[in-house]
């Protein structure tokens, strides 16, 4: 991670309109936060819903509190995401499971590859290793869900990242 180059994360989800692109929004909060040259960008593992708004309820329940999805737009994760990202952040273990299956093709065209593979949650203390449900076929619960999950796992990200920026200064 150096000060000059920006960390690049991309936040992946099946659909890529109500989990990742949550995570991206208020990951990149909490980063802009502590002043972390990090992008963050976010893609869905189908193609359900190309440059499509995020849902709705998703963008009602982050804005209570302060985040805005208003202005995302969904795409597809890519073979080429595993070139220009260095960290691949799935929201559940499908998504993982579909990125992995995607980074294979990735390597074989390509063979190393920048990115690193990582649960959304993978150093989260509150929501240990779990699973980002999907909201998608659910009731406001599960948006509020989505948020405290999303963002006490970038608050886990956050420190890690912060860690290895002084470890390299």
């Amino acid at each position: 991670m150096s000060s000059r180059t920006p960390y690049k994360v991309l936040c992946v989800c099946l659909g890529n309109i109500c989990r990742s692109p949550t995570a991206e929004v208020v990951l990149r909060h909490y980063c802009d936060a502590r002043k972390l040259n990090i992008v963050v960008d976010s893609a869905g593992t189908s193609n359900y819903h190309p440059g499509k708004a995020p849902d709705l309820r998703s963008q009602q329940h982050a804005l209570k509190r302060g985040y805005d999805l208003s202005s995302l737009r969904a795409r597809q994760l890519t073979i080429q995401d595993f070139l220009e990202h260095d960290l691949i952040l799935a929201m559940d273990l499908e998504n993982l499971s579909n990125i992995q299956d995607l980074q294979a093709k990735a390597e074989a065209q390509f063979g190393a590859l920048r990115a690193r593979i990582a649960l959304m949650s993978e150093h989260d203390q509150d929501y240990p290793q779990q699973a980002l449900p999907d909201p998608y076929y659910g009731g406001a619960e599960g948006f509020e869900r989505v948020l405290d999950q999303c963002e006490s796992s970038s608050k886990a990200w956050v420190e890690i990242f912060q860690q290895h920026q002084s470890s390299q200064v």
